[in-house]
């Protein structure tokens, strides 16, 4: 459903903000992949007609929130991350556990990020790096598709029957890389191993090169509130040494930001 259909859901709500609807429409249609577009490329992308884009392109750019350098294609500008920043640094799991994370990391010598599920994505709440970097630039506010990740598989493995059902009657399995599980059986196989085992391993299937194992965050009530993982690069750290090596840290670090969330 295009945002803008879902906008007309609320069009008998009095209290409904439609303007603000809009905006965060095209603030939301703006991605790595389409970093500039046009108001006709925002108002196809958003079912919005082309007058109410270019309001909202008028107002987000006197905010400083988007630019336009040629008068046609318009960015976000950096100050849009204010927008998500608060959230974020205001999360008790990305508070208290940044320095669990940073010691995970420098004790592993890999990069380390903790996630939550958002929709069919995961979104990068916290994260700490090490000079090692591969193609995907993953920080803080950063989203991937959960489907394909072991720190989605996690959440997803979390979810009741019916809720990972509806996920995965909504997720696109995109083949990234030639390892990449596109099979809806082998998908559902790989989250019954995850609930079996409590941890996801997902390996070059997003990005070739990129190996990744994810643990989860239980909230007090045990709750499976977000994910824990660890990157590697496969001709560096093989999956024996990721889980014979890398798993029992990565369980234990887990394991104490829970308990700082109960």
């Amino acid at each position: 459903m295009l945002p803008a259909a879902m906008i007309d859901l609320f069009s008998g709500d009095p209290n409904f903000m439609t303007s603000l609807a809009r905006g965060l429409a095209v603030i939301q249609a703006f991605s790595h992949a389409k970093s500039f577009l046009t108001i006709s490329q925002l108002s196809v992308t958003t079912g919005l007609s082309r007058a109410a884009v270019r309001r909202c392109l008028y107002t987000l750019t006197k905010l400083g929130l988007a630019v336009s350098e040629d008068g046609r294609h318009f960015s976000l500008r950096p100050r849009i991350l204010t927008l998500g920043h608060s959230y974020i640094s205001s999360l008790p799991v990305a508070k208290l556990a940044q320095p669990i994370l940073d010691r995970l990391s420098q004790t592993l010598r890999e990069s380390c990020s903790i996630a939550m599920l958002d929709g069919s994505d995961v979104i990068h709440v916290a994260h700490s790096n090490v000079t090692r970097i591969l193609a995907i630039d993953l920080s803080m506010g950063s989203r991937l598709p959960a489907i394909n990740t072991s720190l989605g598989r996690v959440m997803l493995a979390s979810l009741s029957p019916e809720d990972l059902e509806a996920h995965l009657g909504r997720a696109d399995l995109v083949a990234h890389t030639a390892r990449t599980i596109v099979s809806m059986a082998d998908m559902r196989h790989a989250i019954q191993f995850v609930r079996t085992n409590g941890y996801a391993l997902v390996d070059q299937e997003l990005e070739i090169g990129l190996r990744a194992l994810a643990v989860p965050i239980r909230n007090s009530a045990g709750k499976v509130i977000a994910a824990l993982n660890v990157g590697a690069h496969a001709q560096r750290v093989s999956v024996q040494d990721m889980v014979g090596t890398f798993l029992p840290h990565l369980q234990s670090a887990a394991e104490e930001i829970s308990g700082l969330l109960k």
